[in-house]
C-alpha cells in the first residue's frame, strides 16, 4: 500500500526569511491525521533567504539530520562543532540529553534549501553527539546510497534507530528499486523532479508512506532527487 502525502497539502510556517513545508505536525501546525510515520517525526522543507538565521535553540532526545538541497548551511552548536554545509552534505545530531545550536544561511544573497529530518531515537538518554559526512553526486547518480545508518555500515553515518535512509538521483527515464522485509516500512521524500513509486506519481515535495509492499520501484520522469526511509 502507497499513501501519498501531496506537498500542497503540508502545513506552512513563514515570516520574512522562511519558508517551511511541514510532511508531519510541526509547532503550530497540527494534523491528526500526518502527525508522524513510524519513528518519523519530522520532514520539513526550509527555504531560507539570504541572511536568514534560526537563533540558538535546544533539543533533546532526538535523532536530527539536514540535508542541504541548494545554498549553504552555517552550523554551529553547544558540542564544539562548527561549518559549512553545502548540497551533498548531510548533517546528524544526536540530541540526547540536551543540545543547543543554531542554524543561519551562510549566504547574505542566495537562497538555502534544506530537508531538515527528525527522528525518534531507540532510547532517551544518550549523550549528545555530532557528525557531517560528503555524499558526492557521482555516488548517487542513478543508484541509491546508504548516508545514515543504524551503526554507520557502508561509510554511512550512525543513528540511534533501526533506520536506514538512502538517497540517489535519477536522471530522467532511470529506474532503482528497494527491497523491503516483510516486517519494514518505507518512506519517500521527493526534493526535486518527478517520479513513479509502485504505479503512483510523486512530484517535488511529495512524500508517500509505504507498507506491504515487498519492494520499492522509482522510475524518474523527470531528472529527480528523492530521499528513502527504509523503517521499522
Amino acid at each position: 500500500m502507497v499513501r501519498l502525502r501531496p506537498a500542497a497539502e503540508r502545513g506552512v510556517t513563514q515570516t520574512g526569511w522562511l519558508d517551511s513545508r511541514h510532511t508531519f505536525s510541526f509547532n503550530r501546525y497540527i494534523d491528526p491525521a500526518w502527525t508522524s510515520f513510524r519513528s518519523l517525526r519530522v520532514i520539513n522543507e526550509d527555504r531560507i533567504a539570504g541572511g536568514g538565521r534560526f537563533d540558538w535553540h535546544a533539543h533533546r532526545d532526538m535523532e536530527i539530520l539536514t540535508w542541504i538541497l541548494s545554498g549553504a548551511l552555517e552550523h554551529e552548536d553547544s558540542t564544539g562543532a562548527r561549518g559549512v554545509l553545502r548540497p551533498g552534505d548531510l548533517q546528524k545530531m544526536s540530541a540526547g540529553t540536551g543540545i543547543c545550536h543554531s542554524e543561519a544561511n551562510a549566504s547574505q544573497t542566495e537562497p538555502l534549501r534544506l530537508l531538515q529530518i527528525w527522528i525518534l531515537p531507540s532510547q532517551r538518554g544518550l549523550e549528545p553527539d555530532y557528525v557531517d559526512k560528503h555524499f558526492p553526486p557521482e555516488e548517487r547518480r542513478n543508484r541509491l546510497r546508504l548516508p545514515a545508518s543504524p551503526g554507520g555500515r557502508d561509510g554511512s553515518l550512525p543513528v540511534h534507530q533501526e533506520v536506514e535512509l538512502w538517497t540517489t538521483v535519477l536522471d530522467e527515464g532511470r529506474t532503482v528499486k528497494h527491497p523491503l522485509a516483510e516486517d519494514r516500512h518505507g518512506w519517500l521524500q521527493a526534493a526535486s523532479g518527478e517520479l513513479h513509486l509502485n504505479g503512483v506519481t510523486l512530484r517535488s515535495g511529495d512524500g508517500a508512506a509505504v507498507s506491504s509492499e515487498p519492494s520499492l520501484e522509482i522510475t524518474a520522469t523527470q531528472n529527480t532527487e528523492i530521499l528513502l526511509f527504509d523503517l521499522g
